[in-house]
């Protein structure tokens, strides 16, 4: 199985906060998830932690290399850019972005990143993995139970029954 592929500033373990959630199901294509998780619109209807989606520079209504776009999630309103973007077609989809949100103290830089890939016998690989800077990072990582945890897993098993 493949792997995200992690910005220097961002590796797991050197940064203030890490959470990783990942479903396999059978009955269901990358290609059949893609367009729900690549087009940020329709997170809020299968996600109820995702808000306001917008985008910048009249980009959109698609995530895309290069990509600004902004939304609300755990409370924090979220700039992002889109750092990686690669649409399923025989190999594993793979989109990530840059998102921050605050000053200063209130500063908090994430590289959340998604990985879907068809595995043998008609099952999907979804993983989503997300490392956090500054101090409500560090915050986040020592709250229980873990919100981005069982937000992320919410986020994963919408994803799945919208798909389906």
């Amino acid at each position: 199985m493949n792997e995200i592929i992690w910005p220097q500033d961002y590796v797991p373990g050197f940064t203030e906060n890490f959470c990783s959630n990942e479903v396999i199901v059978a009955g269901l294509s990358a290609v059949a998830v893609w367009p729900l998780l690549s087009r940020p619109a329709a997170w809020p209807i299968y996600y109820a932690n995702s808000a306001n989606v917008r985008f910048y520079e009249d980009k959109g209504p698609e995530l895309a290399e290069g990509v600004r776009f902004y939304f609300e999630t755990f409370g924090f309103p979220v700039e992002a850019q889109v750092v990686e973007y690669v649409a399923p077609a025989g190999l594993p989809g793979r989109v990530a972005w840059h998102g921050w949100a605050g000053e200063g103290e209130t500063r908090l830089d994430v590289h959340h990143a998604w990985l879907v890939e068809d595995l043998p016998g008609g099952r999907v690989r979804i993983l989503t993995q997300e490392t956090q800077k500054g101090k409500p990072a560090a915050e986040l990582a020592q709250t229980r139970p873990n919100p981005m945890i069982n937000g992320h897993q919410d986020w994963l098993d919408g994803l799945v029954a919208a798909a389906r």
